[in-house]
């Protein structure tokens, strides 16, 4: 018995491209096909595909959400997530939804096939053709990132929205020190503001779960979703730096941005 294949798509010159190349493979059948996540879940549940294809940007709706919709309803159901954008936070946020494989729309022909079979025979497992690059990137973020006891404090003491002075009566420490580990820690994670630094702890695991509490969603590029704590949404956008004004104790005497102090 052949695969039989469904295909969620928003784009319809990807939906004839892939029509074209299964026609071409005997193993394959295509059994149904989808324009966006509405119709998905109808199209692919009255088809019983042995693999569905997603995009991750759909029309109406976010693809690894839609392949989490999927994995949960069935865990035989192989699942092939197709991108446009090679990022790796995508790429691990599909290997965190449970996809069987995830493939760019630039790779080559036998790459996609070699993952719509991969799917088909191990559907539970995880594929994707950068992802040794892509944990040896993190690998070395995380080591970079890795930070000391103080600045972990100072980190989770953000995300709860609190400001420098109360961040400094906490820490039993003057606001100029304060604001000399905000400096450090905003230079170590390559930020310049509290909004970035709570998105990059988040994305690289910084911030444990109990800091986290339920998240606002904030669009990303290209749709990308991040997500930062409510407890600091309201605090997250710092004001601009003052100009003149020096920290005491920075390296360098580098001028420290305010965070809401």
């Amino acid at each position: 018995m052949p695969i039989s294949l469904a295909i969620v798509d928003g784009h319809t010159l990807t939906r004839y491209g892939l029509r074209v190349l299964i026609a071409q493979q005997p193993d394959i059948e295509i059994v149904a096909e989808a324009g966006s996540a509405a119709d998905a879940a109808r199209v692919v549940g009255s088809a019983g595909p042995d693999v569905v294809t997603i995009d991750v940007a759909l029309p109406d709706g976010n693809g690894l959400r839609l392949a989490r919709e999927f994995r949960d309803r069935d865990a035989g159901l192989g699942i092939v997530l197709l991108t446009s954008r090679e990022e790796d936070d995508v790429l691990f946020r599909a290997l965190e939804t449970g996809v069987s494989a995830f493939v760019a729309k630039t790779a080559p022909v036998e790459e996609v096939l070699a993952a719509i079979r991969h799917a088909a025979v191990a559907a539970s497992s995880f594929t994707a053709a950068g992802l040794a690059v892509a944990l040896a990137r993190r690998r070395a973020v995380t080591e970079r990132l890795a930070l000391s006891a103080r600045e972990a404090q100072v980190l989770r003491l953000l995300s709860d929205g609190l400001s420098i002075p109360a961040i400094a009566m906490t820490m039993f420490i003057s606001q100029s020190t304060t604001k000399t580990y905000v400096a450090r820690l905003y230079e170590k994670l390559g930020v310049t503001n509290r909004a970035q630094a709570l998105m990059t702890a988040v994305q690289f695991d910084l911030i444990g779960p109990e800091h986290r509490g339920p998240a606002d969603v904030a669009g990303g590029p290209g749709g990308a979703v991040r997500t930062i704590p409510k407890r600091a949404a309201a605090r997250v956008i710092s004001p601009p730096m003052r100009r003149g004004r020096l920290a005491v104790g920075t390296p360098g005497g580098r001028p420290v941005p305010d965070i809401g102090g």
